[in-house]
């Protein structure tokens, strides 16, 4: 399918641009070398093929959901450089 000038410069218009001479004839080319590619695609039969959502297998890889114990409050408040009542002690937000 091959697009004419006037359907770029609708193209064009709706998609609110201004186009010189030169790039009218560019993307009348391009966009006719899109449309005719879809056109090729669309020919292909997939009666045969399932849709498909995603190219990707649908399990996430990653390690087993594992409980195990965590840091006590004495290695946890090792590194911080104040608490207090057991809570970290930041300096005000807001004055």
């Amino acid at each position: 399918m091959t697009l004419t000038l006037e359907q770029v410069d609708h193209i064009a218009n709706l998609a609110r641009l201004k186009l010189t001479d030169e790039e009218r004839e560019r993307f009348r080319q391009q966009l006719s070398a899109i449309l005719e590619y879809a056109a090729r695609l669309q020919a292909l039969d997939t009666a045969g093929i399932s849709p498909t959502a995603s190219v990707l297998s649908q399990s996430a890889p990653g390690r087993p959901d594992i409980p195990r114990p965590g840091l006590s409050l004495a290695e946890l408040f090792a590194n911080a450089p104040d608490t207090e009542a057991e809570q970290f002690r930041i300096p005000p937000v807001f004055e």
